[in-house]
């Protein structure tokens, strides 16, 4: 029974091994074409002023580094950790371009969250594990700033994000999940009143850890 239990276990590792791998080519597959900066979220730019003049800065899920870029430009020392290499790469160029410095690590952060206390200010775009925001409310320090936003289910429009349901967010579950921090902002527009303007198709949040 013990033997079968080893052989049970080898084997899930192996599979979610496999699986995640498949995963970062997959990422850096795309990075290779799409290598164009997007411009940095609603979430930061619309909300700079609310960033500390100095402290310690984190992109998860950075990607290309729109906005590693504009936390570094603010003054921040600024980490951006991503699954894919290539990204990582590209936003190095791109932050020698812009005459930053970024701190890059190639990292999946569901194995290795950021550890307690650590950081002042923690932005997370378009990137959804919720087992993970226990971790990043822990990573920060006292008043620190966590600025998160992503994709919902309520949708006007089929373009843009994930089609499997479970990687967007449920009405006001983005609440939910932070209910620690004090909500400083908070924007789910929804399908309410006309659509074609306003803020679509995901929520924004910005907290601060009291």
């Amino acid at each position: 029974m013990v033997f079968l239990i080893y052989i049970l276990v080898l084997l899930l590792y192996v599979f979610g091994r496999e699986i995640k791998m498949k995963n970062a080519h997959d990422w850096n597959s795309r990075y290779q074409t799409l290598t164009q900066v997007p411009q940095s979220s609603q979430v930061l730019s619309a909300y700079t002023h609310l960033l500390p003049s100095k402290g310690k800065a984190l992109d998860l899920a950075s990607g290309l580094g729109a906005n590693t870029v504009l936390l570094a430009k603010h003054g921040l020392e600024t980490y951006a950790w991503d699954y894919a290499d290539t990204a990582l790469v590209h936003l190095q160029a791109h932050a020698k371009k812009h005459k930053v410095l970024i701190h890059t690590e190639c990292r999946d952060v569901v194995v290795s969250p950021p550890l307690p206390h650590t950081f002042d200010v923690i932005v997370v775009c378009h990137f959804l594990e919720r087992s993970l925001v226990p971790f990043l409310i822990d990573a920060l320090k006292p008043n620190g700033l966590l600025f998160y936003q992503t994709f919902t289910r309520c949708k006007v429009s089929t373009s843009g994000g994930p089609q499997n349901p479970v990687f967007r967010l449920a009405d006001n579950e983005l609440l939910h999940l932070c209910q620690k921090l004090q909500i400083i902002v908070y924007c789910e527009e929804g399908n309410v009143g006309d659509i074609k303007k306003g803020f679509r198709n995901e929520a924004l949040l910005i907290g601060q850890k009291c």
